[in-house]
């Protein structure tokens, strides 16, 4: 047996296991299917990362490239240029990203992080990397600046000192301003943290530096001495230069500006509280709060901009964080959504001895970055182009779909164009930097996003990019104040009572039905056509979970009744309005048939796009709340939606708005029930089931689970198996429906036609089969019942089912039938109408050309493993245990170039890909080492080789697993850098040439470099050369030019070995000269010396 695993392992060929049935393949059957899907066909990377950097913590942009960066908490680096070129790059050490400086028009980056290091980034490739880095050992870093056009960094610490870099090299210069010797005895104590560097604007060899405690100096930096000395008793958090260099402005910590003369040493010029009340007595104003940021920027033919964040008073309690803009005598205060990050001044010319021509600002916030425009009147903000609202409700579920079909994409932007919000910026997006990638992949892609609030939105997200189509509110549906009577929903998630758990969509049909975490499904149609509806059609469903007769109190066994086509009389669909027990939650006898959410009684007013077509709502039983519905599935062919819980499954015809069938799970085995289960004792109190969040250990406690979508599970990683999100068999003989699947096959055993099925997946492994007989299309369809009736089981697996399908005798998929869309709302006359109705549903299946000896066969993938079965004679030929240890979290049968695989997602990070239906393992690789729950519930694999998952709060992942499209990734990807001038440095004038007064140059290399400063300590900071260099361009070299960019390393390693020898060779020269010239000046000293005086 084990030598047998042995084989597996190698072979990647079929488990034998001995408790299932040894599984024997006969030779011409094995033989059938050739497959083309090798493992060549699959490599995994990230391509593209989309949404708001999560926990941004610094900003800067680039104004001649015009580019923006962000850098985040957890050391992520996020760039922007013109919409749809982002960037993303991870710091290794995942510390907070602390200053961000622009090697303005150079295509760099300078970083500054909390573990006191520093990076320099190349932005000239696509996929940026780190060529050099700095990490100081003894000092805190605590500010950088880099002046326009120089190559020294300056780097503040907290131990006050000012230490320099040179941005080529990356090597410490032995030049430092100590803390002491720039406020000598100025101050007794010591002055704190740099909290700011700046260079005169007007003179390079004079640099301003701010302490924290309040003391700012003006340093020579020629003359090695502080020139000026300007004190003030508050803390300082900024400084900001009038563009002459004659004057500068501090803010501080009691909500006050300071602003000096750089000649006036003893107090400020002006002092201004800009939020303060001014008492009338001449006191000083009241103290403010903190004014973080300051800016100060001049235009050449008007007042200046002071533009500063925070210094609010303290009474203001409950006010919004603002952005301040002082503009000559007027003061406007923004407010903003969420507290302010950062902020930046965007203005016409990189010099800071020009006038400044502020022209936007750039604000982050928490969660939002808005663009004010400062040219028109009012300060609108602009239309943010990025998507960055992925967030603005958390994600609770989501879905991707490559290849859609091409005309849905400007369907839906036809209807999400109007839901635009006005009065923005007439002006173009300002951070316009950076080049489109020039990939060839075209084909339609969308991502469906449901969140906390009951909104659906929809995303193009062709061609590695990403846009919001259209915005679908489902909360619209229901009355939003509900009176504290009628709360029948107390154990349910009371946060966000309309957050959507499930989504069902058929891109073909336009259909699309949604579950909610309060036991409501919402089915919706399409329509460019707008609509009033007088009365939302509803439905109410008892769904209830009793093994013996006694304990029902309405008689009913599992809710369901014996003849399944009929509806039962506990399922009685209600179509008018409100429920017929006007019962007060569980006080009443029978626990009322309340539902969780009341449906609106007024006429509701449907914009074009989707529009509600029925509701669905499972109602309270005996005093209990409705489980939440595990599993959903539309068929837009059919006219059903089916959806099922830990109670059962109920199957709805919204074409005739009516419950075809409402079965407990146990009823759908019918007498061959394979466990023994035990019957519930009576008035067990029991939480609903929090789908949403319960992938953890067994089941969580009504305050964990209330907070259900929106709570971010960090911690829950997935390193322990679970029972499945509901409770599991041995708890209490639980068997909830965890996946449904609509075909045309063989329902039963030795079936020689095919007819319309629906296959369900259960939590502990089965697989059952129910048919479906349809009435015909046309009038008969309105009138006529659909009638179905379970036809056994077809197979166990061990593990939760996850996904079915089926494929014909070639291999090939076998997608359920569809209807292609139609407009609903026609207002033609009847006939014209019903046309267009009795269009034939599209079946896939070829149910009248299949030859009687072929076979189909059903894919079934659990948590554990995956089978592969004949059909019409039900025997299992493929097996594969995709796991042992872990559990899949989502597996999905997708279309790849080459042909159809499985592609499975493993709790403990893996992902894999099985080839079908021959389950040969084609591709395992270690992805994420820590899977948390927002993972877990956002991971969706689509058809070519795309994958997403939410990574943070904020951002979705895309992945691909196609070698195609890794091998194209590099063309698709955006450039950040262009070549662009450096615009012209502003003119002195004649006069100031003359007399002097125009911007004084400096030569650093003089002051800093090694021959004059010496070389730094060794022990203060360590050079670490990035993998940016040649490495980085090895990894940009790919596709068709790589051949040749190799050729092109591989000369360019020979040239820079040669340097680096001609380098050595020079070095060496050097030294032995000076050996020479030492020894000489020795001999010298030493000539006329006898050796007694030695």
């Amino acid at each position: 047996m084990k030598k047998f695993n042995i084989r597996k392992v190698l072979d990647g060929l079929k488990e034998a296991s001995s408790s299932a049935p040894s599984v024997q393949v006969g030779p011409q059957e094995n033989h059938l299917i050739q497959e083309s899907i090798q493992s060549e066909h699959f490599q995994l990377c990230k391509t593209v990362r989309h949404g708001f950097p999560y926990q941004p913590s610094s900003m800067a942009f680039d104004p001649v490239q015009k580019i923006l960066a962000i850098g985040t908490q957890s050391g992520a680096l996020r760039l922007f240029g013109r919409p749809g070129v982002e960037c993303y790059c991870q710091h290794e050490s995942g510390a907070a990203v602390i200053q961000l400086q622009f090697l303005i028009n150079e295509g760099a980056l300078v970083s500054a992080l909390a573990d006191d290091s520093v990076h320099l980034w190349n932005l000239r490739q696509k996929r940026p990397a780190i060529l050099h880095s700095l990490k100081f050992s003894k000092e805190r870093i605590t500010y950088c600046h880099l002046p326009f056009q120089s190559k020294w960094l300056y780097i503040g610490t907290e131990r006050g000192n000012i230490h320099i870099v040179n941005v080529e090299s990356f090597t410490l210069s032995g030049y430092v301003i100590m803390w002491n010797k720039a406020i000598e005895l100025s101050s007794k104590a010591h002055p704190g943290p740099v909290v700011h560097i700046s260079d005169n604007p007007m003179d390079e060899g004079k640099l301003v530096i701010g302490f924290e405690s309040g003391i700012v100096v003006m340093w020579d930096l020629k003359s090695k001495k502080a020139d000026y000395r300007y004190t003030y008793d508050e803390a300082i958090h900024s400084v900001a230069w009038h563009h002459e260099g004659k004057q500068f402005i501090c803010s501080h910590s009691d909500g006050t500006l300071t602003i000096w003369n750089i000649r006036g040493q003893g107090k400020p010029i002006q002092t201004i509280t800009p939020h303060g009340k001014q008492p009338k007595d001449g006191k000083k104003p009241e103290p403010c709060k903190p004014i973080l940021k300051v800016e100060y920027k001049t235009t050449r033919n008007g007042e200046p901009f002071m533009i500063l964040s925070g210094g609010l008073s303290y009474d203001t309690v409950g006010r919004r964080p603002c952005l301040t803009v002082m503009h000559g005598k007027s003061t406007a205060v923004l407010e903003m959504d969420y507290p302010i990050v950062d902020f930046l001044t965007l203005c016409e010319t990189p010099y800071p001895n020009d006038f400044q021509e502020p022209y936007a600002v750039v604000v982050l916030l928490e969660k939002d970055l808005v663009v004010i425009d400062l040219a028109q009147n009012g300060y609108p903000i602009f239309e943010n182009p990025y998507p960055l609202t992925i967030h603005e409700s958390p994600v609770t579920c989501c879905e991707y779909f490559a290849d859609c079909p091409v005309d849905l994409i400007p369907a839906l932007y036809s209807v999400g164009s109007r839901q635009k919000r006005q009065g923005y910026s007439k002006k173009e997006w300002p951070i316009s930097g950076g080049n489109w990638g020039q990939g060839t992949q075209s084909y339609p892609e969308i991502i469906i996003t449901g969140h906390a609030d009951g909104t659906v939105k929809f995303w193009d997200a062709s061609a590695i990019m990403l846009q919001v189509l259209y915005k679908l509110k489902t909360a619209k549906v229901f009355d939003r104040n509900r009176s504290k009577e009628d709360k029948g929903s107390t154990d349910m998630s009371d946060e966000d009572p309309f957050a959507i758990q499930i989504m069902a969509w058929c891109p073909e049909s336009r259909m699309l039905c949604v579950a909610g975490v309060s036991a409501n499904v919402i089915i919706y149609r399409f329509s460019k056509l707008e609509v009033t509806t007088e009365v939302v059609q509803l439905l109410e469903v008892r769904m209830q979970y009793e093994l013996n007769d006694i304990e029902s109190p309405d008689g009913g066994g599992g809710g369901g009744d014996t003849t399944p086509a009929i509806p039962t009389p506990g399922a009685s669909p209600q179509t008018s309005g409100p429920p017929s027990h006007p019962s007060t939650g569980s006080n009443n006898s029978d626990g009322g048939n309340m539902p969780c959410l009341k449906v609106r009684s007024t006429p509701l007013k449907q914009s074009p796009g989707y529009q509600v077509d029925l509701v669905v709502q499972l109602v309270w039983v005996s005093g209990e709340p409705p489980q939440q519905i595990t599993s959903m599935v539309l068929n837009s062919s059919y006219g059903l939606v089916v959806f099922g819980n830990s109670n059962g499954l109920a199957v709805v015809d919204y074409i005739q708005k009516t419950v075809v069938l409402n079965l407990g799970t146990v009823e759908l085995y019918g007498s061959n029930d394979p466990y023994q289960r035990q019957p519930r004792s009576p008035r067990k109190t029991r939480q609903p089931s929090g789908g949403l969040c319960d992938i953890n250990e067994g089941s969580a406690t009504s305050e964990d689970r209330c907070k259900s979508p929106t709570s971010d599970h960090r911690d829950n990683s997935f390193s322990r198996s679970r029972s499945s999100s509901v409770t599991s068999i041995d708890k209490e003989a639980r068997e909830a429906i965890s996946s449904f699947h609509f075909c045309e096959t063989f329902a039963r055993k030795g079936d020689s036609t095919l007819t319309h099925c629906l296959h369900v997946g259960t939590t502990l492994g089965t697989v059952l089969a129910l048919s479906l007989t349809l009435p015909p299309a046309g009038e008969q369809r309105q009138l006529q019942p659909v009638i179905i009736s379970p036809t056994g089981m077809l197979v166990r697996l061990k593990g939760s089912i996850s996904r079915m399908a089926v494929l014909d005798s070639t291999g090939s998929l076998l997608p359920p039938a569809y209807e292609p869309w139609y407009e609903p709302n026609i207002t033609t006359d009847g006939e014209e109408r019903e046309k267009v109705r009795k269009r034939r549903p599209v079946s896939v299946s070829p149910s009248t050309s299949q030859d009687l000896n072929e076979n189909q066969y059903a894919v079934v993938c659990s948590e554990k493993q995956a089978k592969v079965i004949a059909l019409p004679s039900q025997t299992c030929i493929y097996k594969h245990s995709i796991t042992e240890t872990s559990f899949i979290l989502r597996a999905d049968v997708v279309q790849m170039s080459q042909g159809l695989c499985m592609a499975c997602f493993c709790a403990n990070g893996h992902i894999m890909t099985l080839s079908l239906p021959g389950l040969r393992p084609l591709m395992d690789v270690n992805y994420l080492p820590l899977t948390d729950m927002r993972i877990a519930r956002t991971f969706c694999f689509t058809n070519l080789g795309q994958a997403m998952y939410l990574c943070s709060p904020t951002e979705i992942q895309r992945i691909t697993y196609s070698q195609d499209t890794c091998e194209n990734l590099q063309e698709m990807l955006g450039e950040l850098f262009t070549p662009v001038e450096t615009p012209e440095a502003p003119n002195r004038g004649f006069f100031k040439g003359l007399f002097g007064g125009g911007a004084q140059s400096l030569d650093r290399e003089e002051l800093f470099g090694e021959l004059s400063s010496g070389k730094a300590s060794r022990s203060l900071a360590q050079h670490i050369p990035g993998p940016g260099g040649l490495e980085g361009m090895k990894g940009a070299a790919s596709g068709v030019v790589g051949d040749l960019a190799r050729a092109r390393i591989a000369l360019d390693e020979r040239g820079q070995k040669l340097g680096e020898l001609e380098d050595r060779t020079a070095g060496m020269m050097a030294s032995a000269d000076s050996f020479s010239k030492h020894a000489h000046e020795m001999m010298l000293k030493c000539k006329d010396k006898k050796w007694y005086q030695f």
